[in-house]
């Protein structure tokens, strides 16, 4: 099986914030690199998934425009999405559906990125 995603970095320009903004909407650990402010959010890649993180530096800059990655919203994203403003971020459209591919959301993290849920139901 060919897959084209294989991992994404969410910029963070407060890497502290952003670790326990996503760690609050995500209701997930977040594990810290030794070596540098990155953060791994939870994958399973035995399972098919593919992971990602959380990076502050040089070459980690949020956004509002460009590629907009969609979270895995569980089985019902209006979980997460309405932890979204109380971790401090803001939802800028409300879960939605988009036929039968389920329904996404879109939110603004702390660190000015946009980016998205997506679920089934």
């Amino acid at each position: 099986m060919v897959t084209t995603l294989n991992w994404f970095e969410i910029p963070a320009t407060d890497f502290e914030r952003a670790k326990a903004f996503y760690t609050k909407v995500l209701d997930v650990q977040i594990h810290d690199d030794p070596n540098r402010q990155y953060a791994y959010l939870p994958s399973d890649p035995q399972d098919g998934g593919f992971g990602g993180a959380i990076g502050f530096g040089e070459n980690f800059a949020p956004s509002m425009t460009g590629t907009t990655i969609y979270l895995d919203g569980g089985k019902d994203l209006s979980v997460p999405l309405g932890r979204v403003e109380s971790a401090g971020g803001k939802v800028i459209l409300p879960k939605t559906a988009i036929g039968g591919n389920g329904f996404i959301a879109l939110f603004i993290d702390t660190e000015g990125n946009k980016v998205g849920f997506h679920s089934m139901g």
